[in-house]
């Protein structure tokens, strides 16, 4: 396990003599379709440093995609692999199953909002966890229309292309997708301007009108919409559509892969409003790097598949449920909701110090430590993508490895480790800063 400096070091231009060969070597062996935000190669992390093959240290504001939240390489996970690795790495939990699968299930159907009987069942990605909930929706109900959002992510697979809203780069010449999927408008309040209540109003209506509420199976949406924007519904939306569901017999399924598992201040995005979903899917966040997702939800639901319907060869790896479980409980021990909360709440408070400053700011929103900017052309307000890449660059070039996101291409994105120091944020807001500052 690697214990790094917890300070930014730029010990050559990024990148380095070493990154610039393994990137040579890369565009041999690599599909063109595998991009990288930043220009070099990691070699360890830890907490909110990453170090790349030439001995740079980063700050990171990305923690892989919200994967690293409770910092990367960290030594309860590492212990926990270390020692599981010496027993037992692979089985097949459909030939011999083992305790920690279970010991995962039960801290999920536990942890996830609702106080019904619940059970989970454990995949290897997002997308898996999502395509899972569909086909348990599908089952239960006994429909086959599914709705989805404007701005969505929920994957890259056949099924989950199609729950994706946005073409390039996911979807481009990869159709046709899967049927009776059906996209509406959700709820976008610095664009559509709409309450809660109004935008859940235009958003049922449409799927009444021109989806027939008796034929929805399934309704997914993202709580805080991730790639889409880091898009918070206004209040109420949320609630309303649960609801909507419930009434309708359709199955409200929360697609929380990136903003679950203590990202947003709470254990689960839908916990701010106190939403109920009958299905959560998880990922990311939950195995502290590990390769693991979850499907938790509704006993009956869940029991809605036959024997063997679910699954997979690697489906909740014991090395993954041994990460799992350790990263629960640092959460739980280290009290890294309160901590996300911390973050999220300093870097807001920043952000709308420099949004009162610069019109290019259309919009800071977020949840803990799931942040973004929304930067706008001043006058007309309409998406600048190209400010956004700039900013991006310049940001990088100094360190600062830093995301963006948003259909429109003009959001950025901040998901720093909970376990990052105070010192190394405020060094990395600042580069962030100073890279807005530059493009002026």
């Amino acid at each position: 396990m690697a214990t790094l400096p917890q300070t930014i070091h730029l010990a050559t231009p990024l990148p380095g003599p070493e990154a610039r060969t393994l990137d040579e070597r890369a565009g041999t062996a690599l599909p063109r379709a595998l991009t990288a935000a930043m220009p070099t190669f990691a070699r360890r992390t830890d907490r909110g440093v990453l170090e790349d093959v030439d001995g740079n240290r980063l700050i990171d504001f990305g923690s892989g995609i919200a994967v690293t939240t409770v910092g990367g390489a960290a030594a309860p996970v590492v212990a926990a692999i270390q020692k599981q690795a010496e027993n037992l790495t692979h089985t097949s939990f459909a030939v011999t199953r083992y305790a920690g699968y279970v010991e995962v299930a039960e801290r999920l159907n536990a942890l996830t909002p609702g106080s019904f009987p619940k059970k989970t069942a454990l995949f290897n990605s997002g997308a898996e966890a999502v395509e899972n909930a569909i086909k348990l929706a599908r089952k239960h109900t006994g429909r086959q229309a599914v709705v989805c959002f404007d701005h969505a992510f929920h994957g890259r697979t056949s099924l989950t292309m199609g729950l994706t809203a946005k073409v390039a780069p996911y979807k481009g010449g990869f159709g046709p997708f899967s049927p009776e999927l059906y996209r509406v408008p959700g709820s976008y309040p610095y664009r559509d301007g709409l309450d809660g209540e109004a935008a859940a109003e235009r958003t049922i209506s449409q799927i009444e009108k021109q989806v027939g509420a008796s034929s929805v199976a399934a309704v997914i949406i993202e709580p805080i919409q991730g790639e889409g924007g880091f898009i918070v519904p206004a209040p109420g939306f949320l609630s309303a559509l649960q609801r909507w569901c419930r009434d309708n017999g359709a199955v409200f399924i929360a697609d929380e892969i990136q903003s679950g598992i203590a990202r947003t201040g709470a254990w689960f995005a839908c916990d701010h409003e106190g939403v109920v979903p009958d299905l959560v899917t998880t990922a990311k966040g939950l195995a502290g790097g590990m390769p693991l997702s979850a499907v938790t939800g509704s006993a009956e639901i869940m029991d809605s598949a036959e024997p063997g319907a679910l699954g997979g060869t690697y489906c909740g790896n014991p090395l993954a449920c041994a990460a799992a479980l350790a990263a629960l409980d640092m959460i739980e021990e280290h009290d890294l909701l309160e901590r996300a909360r911390a973050i999220g709440e300093a870097g807001i408070r920043l952000m709308e110090q420099w949004k009162a400053k610069d019109p290019r700011i259309g919009e800071v929103r977020g949840k803990g430590a799931m942040m973004a900017l929304e930067l706008v052309d001043p006058v007309s307000q309409k998406p600048d993508a190209a400010l956004t890449a700039a900013v991006a660059q310049a940001a990088r070039a100094r360190g600062l490895i830093l995301l963006t996101c948003g259909t429109y291409g003009n959001v950025i994105r901040l998901l720093p480790p909970v376990t990052m120091p105070d010192e190394l944020f405020v060094e990395g807001m600042g580069i962030l800063e100073q890279a807005l500052r530059d493009q002026s």
